[in-house]
């Protein structure tokens, strides 16, 4: 049966924030740098009322089209903005959106759309004729709904059923499940990771309440995977809030310094590694960065250097730098914030504190020795965000657990102040390395010409340190020795485009793929 419960402490329901939103601040603006596949005819400027208009009409079409309360919609299109409102569409009226990656290859999403057990898959002409051209999807899928007007016989259309009837909102039970996203998938097919409106809800506390603390009504620019939590939570935060929003979809540094120079963010939130590549926009004679207060970074540590160099472009009275670790399958749990004046001496390892009544961290040991930095132990924490399953996969995520304890899968330690120190994913350890995370800190620091740099075992297990110069220019030798001269262990570098290393959704580098990819190179130069 279909509960209707208001929204509220309960849960968050993704269907709603657009609507919810708009009645606050009908006329806030939305700016995109790119149109929308789904409705090309809204431009790159809209308002959050017409945002709540095409997902409420979007939600119309999807009911016309079959999909029903509880049913899984899988979510399979080129990047775009309009796979936010396709989700929003889809919780809208009940149903389960499932987001997958427009990275992941054909293989990967058949696998994911057999786990999910025939969902209506939302997809766009490309896709099926490139990636899923071979897929089976009459036996994977209940229907095939498409985003566009050309494409396969029985696929139905959203663009043939403008004008469907009205229908009402429909909110599930608190703990339904309300959204689904997948983990990078770095060791083989990604897991489904269910999120349910209470779960939603214990990671938009913390989040709301950070928001609280600014005052100003500041531009709000975010270039984040469309197909992440972090993008849904982040517009659930500020559309209430009436902020300008500017949402990215291309982050390279040349499409994005016109842009921001035009419309002067004052808070801007990407992947880490995007940042990195925008360190090139802290000298552009437009000034793209002069107007932005806040920076934040919720998906990994940020090298000290890099937040520094950012808060260095910023004419801003204190400009602040904040950072977050968090996951996935928890949202945010730990966090910190720099200024230019401490970001270049910070311990890139150090991510600060628990949040305050809403997350806990623990530290287990590993092989029974005390953590330490030396031998650092099991991250764990307990938080009302956490995700509540794998799909499909209880065993795998049950393994995670110990009791009301989530294994993060990376290793560190507390020091004496309770700060929390991340090292290395666990997975990731190298024998003779405290950390590569560090490591790659440090160098960075030292050599502003790398882009990029990665520390991966070698086929013997040693470390290699994997490099990316700015513009490609070739690495330095002496430079290079002087600047990891304390750290013998490791071998010579590799250097690559870094159009070449593999990434994640979230542009973080796939550091197995590669491992992997460097082994397979070795191989062939001895064969």
């Amino acid at each position: 049966m279909v509960l209707h419960i208001p929204a509220g402490r309960n849960g968050l329901y993704l269907g709603m924030v657009p609507e919810e939103a708009a009645a606050r601040h009908p006329y806030a603006p939305i700016t995109l740098d790119h149109d929308m596949d789904l409705a090309p005819e809204a431009g790159r400027q809209i308002t959050v009322a017409e945002l709540a208009g095409l997902v409420a009409d979007t939600a119309d079409r999807l009911w016309a089209a079959g999909v029903r309360p509880r049913d899984h919609v899988a979510l399979y299109k080129s990047h775009n903005f309009d796979i936010y409102v396709l989700a929003c569409a889809a919780a809208r009226i009940g149903a389960t959106p499932a987001l997958l990656s427009p990275a992941l290859d054909g293989e990967t999403v058949t696998a994911l759309l057999d786990r999910l057990d025939r969902p209506h898959l939302i997809t766009d002409p490309g896709k099926l004729a490139d990636e899923l051209a071979r897929a089976p999807l009459a036996d994977l899928t209940s229907r095939v709904v498409l985003v566009g007007t050309d494409g396969r016989p029985g696929a139905v259309s959203l663009a043939d059923l403008a004008g469907s009837p009205r229908r009402h909102p429909v909110r599930l039970a608190p703990d339904a499940p309300a959204l689904m996203t997948h983990t990078s998938g770095t060791t083989g097919i990604p897991k489904l990771v269910v999120h349910t409106a209470r779960s939603l809800y214990g990671r938009f506390r913390p989040q709301q309440k950070l928001a609280a603390l600014i005052r100003e009504r500041e531009t709000y620019a975010i270039h984040v995977s469309f197909v992440h939590s972090r993008m849904f939570m982040a517009l659930a935060v500020v559309l209430p809030k009436g902020m300008p929003v500017v949402v990215v979809d291309d982050g390279a540094p040349e499409k994005v310094a016109p842009l921001f120079a035009k419309v002067r963010p004052g808070f801007v939130e990407t992947h880490p590694n995007s940042f990195m590549e925008w360190e090139e926009l802290v000298d552009h004679p437009l000034r793209p960065l002069a107007n932005v207060k806040y920076f934040s970074g919720t998906f990994d540590a940020i090298h000290p250097p890099t937040m520094q160099r950012l808060l260095a472009a910023s004419r801003r009275h204190k400009p602040l730098f904040f950072q977050f670790y968090g996951q996935s399958e928890c949202g945010p749990l730990v966090g910190r914030w720099y200024t230019a004046r401490n970001a270049g001496r910070a311990n890139g390892r150090c991510l600060g504190f628990p949040i305050p009544g809403m997350t806990h961290v623990r530290i287990v040991p590993r092989e029974g020795r005390r953590p330490s930095k030396q031998h650092p132990g099991f991250i764990e924490v307990m938080t009302d965000g956490r995700a509540v399953n794998y799909y499909a996969e209880d065993e795998r995520f049950e393994r995670e657990l110990n009791g009301k304890w989530w294994r993060t899968g990376d290793v560190g330690y507390r020091d004496r102040f309770g700060r929390i120190h991340l090292l290395d994913r666990a997975v990731d350890v190298i024998p003779n390395v405290e950390s590569t995370l560090e490591i790659e800190d440090t160098v960075l620091g030292r050599l502003p010409e790398l882009s990029e740099l990665v520390v991966v075992p070698g086929a013997a297990r040693e470390p290699v340190p994997v490099v990316s110069t700015r513009n490609n220019e070739p690495l330095d030798p002496l430079r290079w020795r002087q600047a990891v001269v304390e750290f013998p262990q490791l071998a010579d570098p590799v250097q690559l485009p870094l159009s070449e290393l593999p990434r994640t959704a979230t542009m973080k580098v796939q550091r197995i793929e590669l491992s992997r990819r460097l082994a397979a190179r070795t191989a062939e130069r001895s064969a």
